[in-house]
């Protein structure tokens, strides 16, 4: 037969194994916060009448390989934008990945561009206030060029 402070001395130390877990966790999560630069994703104070402060973002593969929007996603989220829709561009020959500005914040469009590591020529302006997001992400076959497949 157990004895009760037998058992109560393994529900002690589960606990507190549980508790070291959690604080591990938390402290990692603050090292990485504090040490890990960010890039801003907010937009500028002059930008569109959406709501909110995040640039939101479509990413469409245009290059027809696997997994180049995903991949992308995660990369962009990972940097604070709001990735609100993943897909397939209407066709997978797009040679040059390209940011396009959806509603007159081209300074938005150029910060999504800076993260994926485009230059600011690769940013375009075609104004479709109806997709309620910032900038389409076109991913191309220069894909490997990107910040998001070079890490």
């Amino acid at each position: 037969m157990v004895s009760w402070s037998r058992v109560r001395n393994g529900l002690l130390n589960a606990a507190l194994v549980i508790g070291g877990v959690c604080v591990g966790v938390l402290l990692y999560g603050l090292v990485t916060r504090v040490l890990i630069p960010q890039p801003d994703p907010r937009r500028s104070s002059d930008g569109s009448e959406l709501v909110g402060s995040i640039i939101q973002v479509e990413v469409r593969n245009g290059a027809g390989v696997d997994h180049l929007a995903a991949e992308t996603t995660h990369y962009l989220r990972r940097r604070g934008f709001d990735v609100v829709d993943v897909g397939n561009y209407e066709t997978f020959t797009q040679e040059r990945s390209v940011v396009i500005d959806r509603v007159g914040d081209l300074e938005a469009a150029r910060r999504v561009a800076e993260a994926l590591g485009l230059p600011a020529d690769r940013v375009q302006q075609d104004i479709r206030r109806q997709y309620y997001l910032d900038a389409s992400v076109i991913i191309g076959h220069d894909y490997k060029q990107l910040r998001p497949f070079q890490e």
